[in-house]
């Protein structure tokens, strides 16, 4: 059987070699990066993989653009369609307007907007963008019933063969590029499409490398996956990784990653967040919640990658400036240092003085403060929020709350009180 026939069991080095060859003048060579602060961190050798730094800052586009050159020139005629929650749509629209095909593609209505702006700036007259649903998958349904209707070719973002190998040639570029011998690589996981393919090339070059795929805490679809033994959908997910929050992971892809994967790690996201500031802070490197994934498993893993060379994958660094604020908060509550309470205020003069000198701690802040005076109540409520500089200072906080008798609710512990309010 020849190389170019397309199989229908899975994706082989062949297939991945091949779309290298494909893509090698269409996307970037992006640099294998040693980083000096995360390998003292660590006691290894850290080398980061710059998708980043790609064309259109992810990887995504290796597999959009292979998929999509595949097409036979009837199939380009009709045009395409895809779902994304923006990076395979980036990849997408660059591919449309590089191959002369129009482009269907919707995208979730809670995708950050630089995100959509970029679809927009890669695929100009050629694409058309519908946002719709909150999720990756309500977009993906409404997809579908487009390509029923207008007998357009669906450009799925993970699972298809030719996307997964276009996905693989991360782990061509990598095992090029490492003169050591590689112990662990590091891939975040969301439909498994990058998992599957980088993770297939490396086993068979490569087998002692151990694959650990990263999924955020809040939808673990791939590990319910292994762990059940099929392809699940998850009934709720938490969107923030927006690159990663996948309800249900792909059936090709899941049929590769169980056979290649060594562990899957799960990463809150509020430990996403304090990575992504850790990285812009130390590194000067700009990460989407995805692409901080791998870097911050490194943390859950320390004890078995010191001493070893390890590969992290920045699969990409599509963050919206707006997003800032949510990612500092969220990685300050994910920290210890950042609490909200509903207090009650006895109403008389003096109360809140008492508890800004006698309950608040010499470096505590408040930082946010709502209340409204009931006269006819003897205590009213107030929202307040309080940073501290230390975690080891929420306890001592607690115990002055208790003493002084200031009656209070913690909102952080409260999931559903939590969401209704901050």
């Amino acid at each position: 059987m020849g190389q170019q026939v397309k199989r229908k069991n899975g994706v082989y080095v062949e297939d991945i070699l091949i779309a290298h060859q494909t893509l090698k003048d269409v996307v970037h060579h992006t640099p294998l990066q040693k980083n000096e602060l995360l390998s003292e961190r660590y006691g290894c050798r850290v080398y980061l993989k710059r998708e980043d730094l790609q064309v259109v800052r992810s990887f995504k586009i290796r597999g959009a653009y292979n998929r999509m050159k595949s097409l036979s020139e009837e199939e380009r005629q009709k045009g395409i369609v895809c779902a994304s929650a923006g990076n395979h749509a980036q990849g997408v629209a660059y591919s449309c307007r590089a191959l002369g095909v129009h482009g269907k593609i919707y995208m979730p209505s809670t995708t950050p907007r630089q995100k959509v702006s970029q679809v927009q700036f890669f695929g100009r007259d050629m694409v058309e963008i519908i946002l719709v649903g909150d999720t990756f998958d309500d977009s993906y349904e409404e997809a579908m019933k487009c390509c029923e209707r207008e007998q357009r070719t669906f450009i799925h973002p993970f699972d298809d063969e030719y996307v997964i190998a276009g996905q693989g040639t991360v782990g061509v570029e990598i095992l090029n590029d490492c003169e050591e011998m590689i112990d662990y690589v590091f891939v975040s996981i969301g439909g498994g499409g990058l998992i599957s393919g980088l993770g297939t090339y490396m086993k068979s070059i490569s087998p002692t490398t151990k694959i650990i795929g990263v999924e955020p805490e809040g939808a673990p679809s791939m590990r319910e996956a292994i762990q059940v033994g099929s392809v699940v959908t998850l009934n709720e997910i938490d969107p923030f990784v927006d690159g990663a929050a996948v309800k249900r992971v792909g059936e090709k892809t899941f049929a590769l990653a169980k056979e290649i994967l060594d562990d899957i790690v799960l990463v809150p996201e509020g430990k996403a967040c304090t990575t992504i500031l850790q990285l812009y802070n130390e590194n000067a490197i700009v990460v989407e919640p995805a692409g901080a994934l791998p870097i911050a498993a490194l943390d859950l893993y320390k004890d078995h990658i010191r001493g070893k060379t390890v590969v992290c994958v920045i699969s990409g660094g599509n963050n919206d400036i707006g997003r800032m604020q949510e990612i500092k908060e969220r990685s300050m509550i994910y920290e210890g240092l950042q609490h909200y309470f509903i207090v009650n205020f006895p109403q008389r003069a003096g109360a809140l003085r008492e508890f800004l000198d006698e309950v608040l701690g010499p470096t505590d802040d408040i930082t946010r403060f709502e209340y409204t005076k009931k006269n006819n109540k003897e205590s009213g409520p107030a929202l307040v929020g309080i940073e501290l500089k230390r975690r080891e200072d929420y306890e001592p906080l607690i115990e002055r709350m208790k003493k002084k008798g200031f009656p209070f609710m913690e909102v952080n512990k409260d999931s559903n009180l939590f969401h209704l309010l901050i």
